[in-house]
């Protein structure tokens, strides 16, 4: 952590536990085959991606949806399908972004969609009567930006957007993918594993 000033962590699979099967046979529950799409912590495919860059409207994505599947679907019964990949955050790592922000530029870097991020706010940030943006100086959305991670387009922004040096910075990202991309702009970078307590990287 020597010369490290700024954090960029990304939010699935790093500050909350992802349960991709449990989305996918969810999905399969409504008639919707969406393994391929899913399968992979690398990237979302097709309706997914285009909803994750912004380019897709929560309608319009729900409406993709209802057009894969033979049923009537509500939105609520398909947004509850999709929210299913969302497990849980322990209590810790609330704290630790807490502390963290305290004593670095601490900026949240996603590929996410509309429909997790409002759920994110309301039933994971809501903690301890803190609001989400208590937790970092900055947030950066994948669906905002019209960007998504691996492609170096975002780690520019963020940098240029930020202030930041890139050799000052540590990127904390479950994708192999994105880490390297973040590399080869200069960014030191961290890959946990899933579900891995990576708040030994902050031990003084």
């Amino acid at each position: 952590m020597d010369g490290i000033k700024n954090l960029l962590i990304d939010f699935g699979g790093v500050i909350i536990n992802l349960t991709r099967n449990r989305c996918i046979e969810a999905f399969a529950q409504l008639g919707v085959d969406v393994h391929e799409q899913l399968g992979s912590i690398y990237h979302h495919k097709d309706l997914f991606m285009h909803l994750e860059i912004g380019e897709l409207s929560p309608a319009a994505f729900r409406d993709g949806i209802r057009q894969r599947s033979n049923r009537i679907l509500t939105d609520k019964e398909i947004d509850d399908a999709w929210i299913a990949m969302l497990a849980d955050v322990p209590d810790y790592k609330l704290d630790l972004l807490l502390r963290l922000k305290e004593e670095y530029n601490t900026f949240l870097l996603s590929n996410t969609n509309s429909i997790h991020w409002e759920w994110a706010k309301q039933n994971i940030f809501n903690y301890k009567g803190h609001r989400v943006d208590d937790f970092f100086h900055k947030i950066y959305l994948s669906y905002e930006l019209h960007l998504e991670k691996p492609n170096p387009e975002i780690f520019e922004y963020v940098l240029n957007d930020a202030g930041i040096s890139p050799h000052e910075t540590l990127f904390i990202d479950d994708a192999a993918v994105n880490c390297k991309a973040a590399e080869a702009l200069g960014i030191r970078t961290y890959t946990p594993e899933p579900r891995e307590d990576w708040s030994f990287l902050f031990e003084r």
